[in-house]
């Protein structure tokens, strides 16, 4: 929702001109895609095997790698905890694809079998075919496509899949073999009211027979608007309807993905044992025993822990968080990130923090709404050791946290910027697309010289001031309860327009992080508007609508922008030699127009005024207009690269004396994705199919 920011609030934030498609998810927000101008031009290729983060590409998805910087000068106490975290991580892997779609791990390794155990013609165009689908799968978490939701369509046929079967001797029948080929359960996460949220949404937070209804009904009952420090509802379960009585399947030790949630603290409670400092060690003993019991307040607690927790070198993420995946808001996917913190990069956005106060003084937003004492608000760059869940293969590359309001009121939060990650993307491609969709050669430069570090400030000051900018008027409930289905895509605007309003001020110069006040705003303008009203829709089909909650926010800024400026020409449609711009043409009074959406956006989250936040969504986010999307993806049509990135992880080899003690732990590379992938379904099966 960075430096550069899969936005966590915990928003996932994934990359804004490198392309602010990198946004979110972040901040989850959990991950999305490489730049834009990042992806390569059959006029000016760069030689892949000459890009160090490169490992391979199918389909939309290019997969690259990340190191880890100074490993070696952790001490082998941190090596440890960074050791058991990343395990603790990967135990959970089953719970995000299971989550993802009831028939997830069922498809999975019948595919993993028949990939492991097939002995015939794999020259073939179905097994090329095959191989594409399975890999799609992995790098999704599942048959739907991690960024746009729809069900993969595989390329061969039905009849292929069944010769694999028995040649296999692999198991594979009934609705887990058809909904492969048929029209249902075809999106996964569905949020067209319309159609229904529950219905229309294949992800398996819910069981079949739930309605949108019976969520309303259920959490309306345990809401306390005077509660002041209220549990996140429905975070860590399913929601059932057994015999016509409504219940949740609580994730915990001995309920709902038990076995992998035990293993997870078997790792987590060695994490304990080589703690950096007493908070954090008591930090990992209240989280082991959320997991224990399912018990929401306990993971309060923990997150005040976690939150207040500052000193060290190493953080993490781990839990049921980000809520993307639910239709309604209520359910966390469940995600872990491994942080070693990068001393010298910190060092420097730490300023941002520190000024978080002077910001929401100096907000255009109401004053009713601003915060008197912004709290603990802490800002640094780290360097990810690992991933697994809903930050892998798709990782974002900021998050902020908690995402509970009172907690970040009361005892702050954290967000972070993924060096190593955003490092990985930069080394990954050219800058053709830029050219292609740029208004001017000025354009081109501004973004070529600017643009970069544009990226870096805008994610800082979404994550770091934007989703703890603001406050919630007295008795109004949290966002996923007022806001339901547009709280995420409000949220995600609010923050980037924050830091696209303070952009071009001369705060950010006197505070030494920004060389230019004028060409830094004119280059994060530019850039936010041309991937807002044009470059980020190469990511759909034609005749679709925006469904992602992070692409509508982006979409919504810069239509509503383009709208309400057309009186004074802020920004111009321009039609040139046969192609579309949209060309910003008076900064200051769009630097305006950015205030005056952002203090209404809040007025709609700290008042709960559902009615008007979803006319802006579904009036300026939603919608496409199919001329233009028709021209955009003729334009687009000439580049080759994958739209959409994700990473394999770095393997950390723990190395034991006679003892089985750990003496040293080294850091290698897996030599393909496939390799990883059929690796980590070898070592980290924890539940069973159906569940």
């Amino acid at each position: 929702m960075n430096l550069l920011t899969k936005i966590y609030t915990m928003k996932k934030v994934f990359l804004f001109g490198l392309a602010i498609s990198l946004f979110l998810n972040s901040c989850k927000n959990k991950t999305e895609t490489t730049d834009l101008k990042d992806s390569n031009n059959k006029e000016t290729e760069v030689k892949k095997e000459n890009e160090s983060s490169f490992v391979e590409e199918f389909a939309d998805i290019k997969i690259l790698r990340y190191e880890i910087p100074q490993w070696e000068m952790l001490s082998l106490k941190q090596q440890k905890l960074v050791y058991y975290l990343t395990q603790a991580g990967l135990s959970g892997r089953d719970i995000m694809y299971d989550q993802n779609y009831r028939y997830n791990l069922t498809i999975r390794r019948a595919l993993e079998n028949i990939y492991t155990n097939y002995k015939g013609d794999k020259k073939s165009k179905d097994w090329i075919a095959f191989n594409t689908y399975l890999k799609q799968i992995w790098f999704a978490n599942g048959i739907h496509h991690h960024y746009s939701n729809d069900k993969f369509k595989p390329s061969f046929s039905k009849e292929y899949l069944t010769q694999l079967l028995k040649e296999t001797n692999t198991t594979l029948t009934g609705d887990a073999l058809e909904v492969i080929f048929n029209d249902k359960d075809t999106k996964k996460v569905n949020l067209n009211a319309e159609k229904g949220l529950i219905k229309g949404s294949a992800v398996n937070m819910y069981g079949v027979n739930i309605t949108a209804k019976d969520v309303d009904n259920f959490y309306a009952k345990l809401t306390d608007s005077k509660d002041k420090t209220p549990v996140e509802l429905g975070l860590n379960s399913q929601l059932v309807k057994v015999d016509g009585i409504i219940k949740e399947r609580t994730y915990k030790s001995g309920g709902l993905y038990g076995k992998a949630i035990d293993k997870i603290i078997f790792w987590l409670e060695k994490a304990k044992t080589v703690a950096e400092n007493e908070k954090q060690a008591k930090a990992f003993e209240t989280l082991i025993a959320y997991y224990k019991t399912g018990d929401l307040e306990k993971w309060n607690d923990y997150n005040v822990l976690w939150a207040t927790n500052t000193h060290g070198d190493i953080d993490y993420i781990n839990g049921f968080v980000e809520v993307y995946n639910d239709p309604k808001g209520y359910r966390g996917s469940y995600e872990s990130i491994i942080e070693i913190k990068d001393f010298e990069m910190s060092k420097k956005m730490a300023i941002v923090a520190e000024s978080a106060q002077w910001f929401e003084d100096n907000s255009p937003i109401m004053k009713a709404h601003k915060k008197e004492n912004v709290v603990g608000v802490s800002y640094k760059t780290v360097n990810v050791a690992g991933e697994a869940g809903d930050s892998s293969p798709s990782t974002p590359i900021g998050v902020n946290l908690p995402n509970n309001n009172w907690i970040r009121e009361q005892h702050g939060s954290k967000s972070v910027s993924l060096g190593n990650i955003i490092d990985a993307y930069s080394k990954s491609g050219g800058n053709g697309r830029l050219k292609e969709f740029a208004f001017s050669d000025e354009e081109v430069r501004l973004e070529e010289e600017f643009g970069g570090l544009a990226d870096k400030l805008h994610t800082a000051l979404h994550e770091v001031i934007g989703h703890a900018s603001g406050k919630l008027n007295p008795g109004i409930g949290q966002p996923k309860e007022t806001l339901k289905n547009y709280a995420s895509t409000l949220e995600e605007a609010r923050a980037d327009l924050v830091g696209l309003y303070y952009l071009p001020n001369e705060k950010l110069v006197e505070m030494g992080i920004s060389p230019s006040a004028k060409n830094i705003g004119i280059a994060a303008y530019d850039g936010y508007i041309r991937n807002g009203l044009v470059t980020q829709l190469i990511r759909l089909e034609l005749g679709s609508d925006i469904e992602e909650a992070h692409m509508r926010n982006r979409q919504l800024v810069a239509a509503w922008a383009f709208e309400k400026g057309k009186k004074d020409n802020v920004i111009e449609k321009v039609i040139k030699n046969s192609k579309t711009y949209f060309v910003v043409r008076d900064y200051k009074k769009l630097q305006e127009l950015f205030g005056e959406l952002l203090r209404e956006i809040q007025r709609i989250k700290s008042e709960g005024d559902f009615e008007a936040g979803k006319n802006l969504v579904e009036n300026y986010g939603v919608k496409v207009d199919q001329e233009l999307h028709k021209e955009i993806l003729n334009r687009n049509s000439k580049f080759k690269g994958a739209p959409y990135s994700g990473f394999v992880n770095p393997v950390l080899v723990a190395n034991k004396d006679k003892d089985g003690n750990i003496t040293s732990v080294k850091v290698t590379q897996p030599k393909a994705f496939t390799e990883q992938m059929l690796d980590y379904a070898k070592r980290y099966t924890t539940l069973p199919n159906i569940n």
